[in-house]
């Protein structure tokens, strides 16, 4: 079963689970313990009464510490798995899995918005983003697909089928700071089947003059005013 102290000192696995390292993962725990606490505040039930015996009291859960919890949402949100594949990693059922992811998702997205880490959402304020300007305005942009059950509806089952994926998918656009490496903007959720560069048009993304955005054939065609965009080419022995 998956806990924060099996997993603290094994770095490989620490990363390919979380996608942060050890130290990067203590750094946000306290973002994270403040969020959980103004969100779930101790003295407080958590349909908002108030709590008339003391917090903690009765059976502990899987999730005791906080370390667990961030751990276990973190999981979740870096490998997407089934709630039920979810769960049996934390000894945790499908319900179980559901209340927590829940429950802890709004917690994260408010620690990474307090620590500055949360990527831009809205298309027309990233050329003002910080995120943006760290280090650089080199930015690279990418689509990404995680996928879906399968539509029951004719329409939408076409609407989401992913080509590329071979499966039933939503996509969202991605810039990513080549200094940082940290995501500074993430799009709407569009269906699988949209392309890369009718999303990036769609979305309308204002950038910053003068930055550079490295792209791949996905977004051939996709200049936007003011960027020098550059897309890397095949070698020919890589085309053979």
């Amino acid at each position: 079963m998956l806990s924060y102290n099996h997993l603290k000192d094994r770095p490989r696995d620490f990363l390919a689970a979380t996608s942060l390292t050890a130290r990067e993962f203590e750094q946000l725990l306290p973002a994270f313990e403040a969020a959980y606490q103004k969100q779930y505040p101790p003295q407080q039930t958590l349909k908002g009464k108030a709590r008339q015996r003391q917090a903690g009291a009765g059976a502990k859960g899987k999730l005791a510490s906080s370390a667990d919890k961030l751990l276990f949402v973190l999981v979740f949100e870096k490998t997407n798995p089934l709630q039920t594949m979810q769960g049996l990693q934390f000894g945790l059922s499908q319900a179980q899995t559901n209340y927590w992811i829940h429950h802890l998702l709004p917690v994260l997205q408010q620690a990474l918005r307090n620590r500055g880490h949360a990527p831009e959402r809205d298309a027309a304020k990233v050329a003002s983003n910080a995120l943006v300007r760290e280090g650089g305005t080199d930015l690279i942009i990418d689509g990404t697909e995680r996928r879906l059950q399968r539509p029951q509806d004719a329409q939408e089952q076409k609407e989401h089928y992913s080509g590329k994926k071979k499966a039933h998918t939503d996509k969202n656009i991605l810039l990513v700071n080549e200094h940082s490496r940290k995501v500074v903007y993430l799009s709407e959720t569009v269906a699988g089947k949209t392309h890369d560069k009718k999303a990036a048009d769609e979305a309308q993304i204002a950038y910053p003059l003068g930055a550079t955005l490295s792209k791949d054939t996905g977004f051939q065609g996709y200049e936007p005013v003011g960027v020098l965009t550059q897309q890397p080419q095949k070698s020919h022995a890589a085309r053979n």
